[in-house]
């Protein structure tokens, strides 16, 4: 497997296409289109907020059809969250627009949103847009790149990357771009995702592969602790890359998994670290614990810490806020056991060995502490599982973004 340049126009067969449409903000694309040349098998996974957001209704409804998808049309700025059956019509229209200007069956067109909560669609101004951006859509590098910085809302940076590796003799390429900043929180966030493969592969494997991957990347990310009413992942595969179809449980199927990993993991990564207000990507691992849920419980605790967050903004080795974030998430640990670490591209310095610290410079540690990624690492002394969290610090930068987010 090697990365390669591009996002989701890096697959063959996929078109991609932005425009200004003029749903919320002013000057800037506020609409992307991802369109297949063929049908494609289609795959999701969706918020876990009761209160769902129409798209996110209308998506799991294509999805759970079994039918086949060509086209996914993204709007930034209004989420249609809360627009009860008007919001869920505009869905309809969205796709019968793209049928109408594509020539793709409605069925087969997936919506997404992101924005503001509570307003009603723009419909005249987003049938505008789709019908623009069927006339300009093309395969290029770019105009995934484009697509991309669409889909943005308080996100400071486009978000994409592309891989490729060998199946059967074939190169099978996956690719995808992402948007999320505020509102996340692990188990599907303020986040949308689209990935795009030209993989031969089932309905069935594709949503197995997607499912299995998703708890490990996605939903061990946090910025703020919201969950989304948003939240949508969608993996297309749409077999142009006429390799042997991919089994579940075979070899070809463990690159395939491999390949989507790093995708979905690289988004998570930057998702977490262009956080709203965020100076800093912060990681947390919790390693050598005795199972994979001590693990995970662990790692996610620590990214979620507001207090541990607003120590990584000022740079502070305030450790006592990492072992009562750890003590109170649920995880039964011997805290006389733990080691604490903190490292960076800076170095690596240990604050706590068996639950108290250590003699340890803190100009050194504020070092360390003062680089764009830093790492917390939770030893736990108990076994031979690890796990990882992604977070970013917290700012006064937060607090002015979302004071007045409408306006």
């Amino acid at each position: 497997m090697k990365q390669i340049k591009g996002g989701v126009t890096a697959a063959k067969g996929f078109e991609a296409a932005s425009t200004a449409a003029g749903i919320k903000y002013e000057g800037r694309t506020d609409m992307a289109l991802i369109y297949s040349q063929v049908p494609c098998e289609a795959a999701g996974t969706f918020t876990t907020n009761i209160v769902k957001a129409a798209p996110v209704k209308w998506d799991q409804q294509v999805v759970a059809s079994g039918k086949r998808a060509q086209a996914v049309i993204v709007n930034s700025g209004i989420a249609n969250a809360c627009t009860g059956k008007e919001g869920f019509g505009y869905c309809k229209d969205t796709a019968e627009a793209a049928a109408e200007a594509l020539g793709v069956s409605a069925e087969g067109v997936l919506v997404g949103s992101t924005g503001v909560i509570g307003k009603q669609m723009p419909i005249d101004k987003l049938t505008a847009g789709v019908r623009a951006m069927a006339e300009k859509k093309d395969s290029s590098l770019e105009s995934g790149t484009a697509a991309a910085k669409a889909i943005m809302t308080t996100d400071t940076c486009e978000k994409e990357l592309a891989v490729e590796f060998e199946a059967g003799k074939k190169t099978v390429t996956v690719g995808g771009m992402a948007k999320g900043s505020g509102m996340i929180y692990p188990n599907m966030c303020t986040m949308l995702a689209f990935i795009t493969t030209d993989a031969v592969i089932s309905k069935e494997t594709l949503q197995k592969a997607l499912s299995e991957d998703v708890p490990d990347t996605y939903n061990m990310i946090s910025v703020d602790g919201d969950t989304s009413t948003n939240d949508t992942v969608l993996l297309l595969a749409n077999g142009l890359a006429e390799n042997p179809e991919i089994i579940y449980g075979s070899q070809e199927y463990e690159e395939f998994v491999s390949a989507l990993h790093t995708i979905n993991e690289y988004l998570a990564k930057k998702i977490a670290g262009d956080g709203e207000g965020a100076t800093a990507l912060f990681e947390a691992k919790a390693v050598n614990c005795e199972d994979k849920a001590q693990a995970k419980t662990l790692a996610k605790a620590i990214v979620c810490s507001n207090l541990t967050k607003a120590a990584i903004a000022g740079h502070d080795a305030n450790w006592g806020r990492i072992l009562c974030a750890m003590g109170y998430s649920g995880a039964q640990f011997d805290p006389e056991k733990v080691d604490l670490f903190f490292e960076s591209a800076a170095g690596r310095i240990q604050i706590v060995k068996d639950g108290t610290a250590v003699d340890y410079s803190e100009q050194e540690a504020t070092k360390i502490l003062s680089q764009p990624e830093v790492t917390a690492v939770a030893d736990m002394k108990a076994g031979a599982v690890s796990a990882s969290a992604w977070g970013c610090d917290l700012t006064h930068g937060y607090i002015d973004i979302n004071a007045d987010y409408r306006s």
